[in-house]
């Protein structure tokens, strides 16, 4: 049996290739502008996964750049009506829908403000796009699952290849070309012993640190919304700040290991867990032993968290009717969420 968030999961590929054939233009046209009035710091504003895609983001953003980035509250912007100093500063929107008012009119006031406003979004003509004075398209095409996978996907490799164009890196540009592939055959990662782990479970934590903690905030909101299992995402420097306290005999935990210098810290805190007697499913690339999922490797570390998102999505897909429920249709959510 199949669903329309693991079809759509699987095409994520196809969006991507779209990016690549279409994107570039756009991309280099808004990198040149920010290399011509560099920023001194970034903003992003989003929500839910979109939120979780502009944790990527802002992380590559600050590891490759050196420009630091603020997840700004929107309702510091709407409701408040704070006086924010954000001019010759630049705020990055990302949606699905673009519809959301409190988005649309958060970057509708920083432009108003000064700010250079950019939208990643991923419906066509939108109120968000019309909000910004540059908009680039994900090229996902239309996402029927209420659970978003291909628009997640399209937003972290659009977001990865803008820092690229604006870096100049050509080693990043490069990996990027191929990154189609990649996905492809991080689709094909057999995952179901995770399946068989989590059918009857409650309660977890999916655990990252890097650009990977934004994979690990994604899952977790993915195994609640599609699943409805009481999962919290926590960096694994955080989880030693009191989280761990929670943890005791078979507690599960996915931990996110991908390659890059936060991979050995969470290598530790796993076999830690385990000799807790926590039920870890490590997730990590086939060089370490002690895996018990397998992450794909990218041809530049800095997008291995996208090819691990795809593998995820479709074990969720599975375990979401492993659980007997429909991952298209989470109970009490709609495609578009309007917020204000």
């Amino acid at each position: 049996m199949t669903s329309k968030m693991l079809e759509e999961a699987l095409s994520s590929f196809d969006a991507v290739q779209a990016q690549l054939q279409q994107l570039d233009p756009q991309m280099i046209e808004i990198a040149g502008r920010l290399r011509r009035q560099p920023p001194q710091v970034a903003m992003t504003v989003a929500r839910g996964s979109s939120d979780h895609a502009a944790s990527y983001f802002a992380y590559l953003t600050m590891q490759l750049l050196g420009i630091p980035v603020a997840s700004l509250p929107m309702s510091v912007v709407t409701l408040q009506q704070a006086p924010l100093k954000v001019s010759g500063q630049v705020a990055f929107a990302f949606s699905q829908s673009g519809q959301s008012p409190d988005l649309v009119n958060s970057l509708r006031l920083l432009r108003k403000r000064g700010a250079l406003s950019i939208a990643m979004v991923n419906a066509e003509s939108s109120p968000l796009e019309a909000a910004c004075e540059f908009s680039l398209p994900l090229c996902a095409g239309t996402e029927s699952s209420v659970a978003a996978t291909k628009s997640f996907i399209a937003t972290l490799s659009a977001s990865a290849r803008l820092i690229a164009h604006w870096k100049e890196d050509l080693e990043l540009l490069e990996a990027g070309r191929v990154l189609p592939e990649g996905l492809r055959e991080a689709a094909q990662q057999d995952w179901s012993v995770a399946i068989d782990a989590l059918r009857d479970c409650q309660r977890l934590m999916v655990i990252g640190r890097g650009a990977g903690f934004a994979i690990a905030q994604e899952a977790a909101l993915k195994f609640k919304e599609t699943s409805a299992i009481q999962a919290e995402a926590f960096s694994s420097a955080e989880v030693r700040h009191g989280p761990m306290a929670l943890i005791d005999e078979d507690y599960p935990l996915l931990v996110f290991a991908p390659r890059g210098a936060e991979q050995a810290g969470l290598l530790s805190l796993a076999a830690d867990m385990r000799q807790r007697g926590a039920r870890v499913l490590l997730a990590a690339p086939d060089d370490i032993a002690e895996r018990d999922l397998t992450l794909s490797r990218a041809e530049h570390p800095a997008l291995d968290p996208i090819l691990a998102i795809q593998s995820f999505y479709v074990m969720a897909a599975g375990l979401a009717q492993a659980r007997g429920m429909d991952p298209d249709q989470p109970r009490h959510l709609s495609k578009v969420t309007r917020t204000h």
